[in-house]
């Protein structure tokens, strides 16, 4: 690509600072905007919401080898910059050559159609956990992320990149009240299932009795429209988060390990419980 006289070339400029400063909790509060780093990220933003992008940066590099993310930010995006490879580095560590400025969402909201399957975090406080619980939530199908009051930052770099993109694709919902936000999936429809370690049900079991129902043998049923709720990575669930729910799941351990890592848990929990859902009846 041919230099551009509009390239952006100091990276000590007040713009530059005033985007890395975005990377701190105080300054994001403050502007109500994040970061989103790296191309598989700005793709998403560039495609799914470029309404709350405010600035796009790409290198010349960058633009060349994702043109896709340049051709639609072109129609989208009302502010869009070429710099150098030093300006992107100093902006972010992270960047690989694109990196998007985007506008905080005020009021995110559960939506208002009929649920299926929402994931439910009261203290989710590892960002890379969170954005991989993200990620897997969308991967699943799920409606929505729910975000207790003592989970983690969900703009925080770390979840942002670890979301690769699903950020966009479904809503998540910071809450500051779990009991009426459960009590709200269930007028909604949703049976509530708390995943633990020493949970009464084996979710392997409650996804084959999905498969084969046994007549007259009660079970939580994964094929109903589910809200899961997985706890902290260092303490699980609370009493009180236990309490919401109407059964404690547990994923099986074969082998040796000790543990799962509650991201993994609850990839495998979502999974089993989007499964049953397609194969339910209409």
């Amino acid at each position: 690509m041919t230099e551009r006289p509009d390239l952006l070339t100091n990276p000590r400029s007040d713009r530059v600072a005033m985007v890395k400063r975005l990377s701190g909790r105080s300054a994001r509060r403050r502007h109500g905007q994040f970061l989103v780093e790296g191309p598989q990220g700005v793709r998403e933003v560039v495609r799914h919401a470029p309404e709350r992008v405010r600035d796009l940066y790409l290198t010349e590099e960058a633009a060349d080898r994702h043109p896709e993310i340049l051709a639609e930010a072109r129609v989208t995006v009302r502010h869009v910059h070429l710099a150098t490879p030093e300006v992107l580095a100093a902006m972010s560590g992270d960047a690989q050559g694109a990196l998007a400025v985007v506008r905080t969402e005020p009021d995110v909201a559960l939506p208002a159609g009929p649920l299926r399957l929402v994931a439910v975090l009261p203290w989710a406080a590892d960002p890379g956990n969170l954005g991989t619980i993200v990620r897997a939530a969308d991967a699943a199908g799920a409606d929505a992320v729910v975000l207790g009051p003592d989970s983690t930052d969900p703009h925080n770099p770390k979840v942002v990149r670890s979301t690769a993109g699903s950020l966009f694709h479904l809503p998540v919902v910071p809450v500051e009240d779990l009991v009426a936000t459960t009590a709200r999936l269930r007028v909604d429809g949703l049976q509530v299932l708390a995943a633990a370690a020493d949970g009464e049900w084996d979710v392997d079991d409650l996804a084959d009795a999905a498969l084969a129902p046994v007549p007259d043998v009660v079970v939580p049923d994964l094929r109903r429209p589910t809200a899961w709720l997985f706890g902290n990575e260092a303490h699980g669930l609370r009493p009180e988060e236990r309490d919401l729910a109407d059964a404690v799941v547990r994923v099986p351990i074969h082998g040796l390990a000790e543990s799962l890592n509650v991201a993994t848990a609850a990839t495998l929990c979502l999974y089993a419980s989007a499964r049953a859902q397609r194969r339910a009846p209409d």
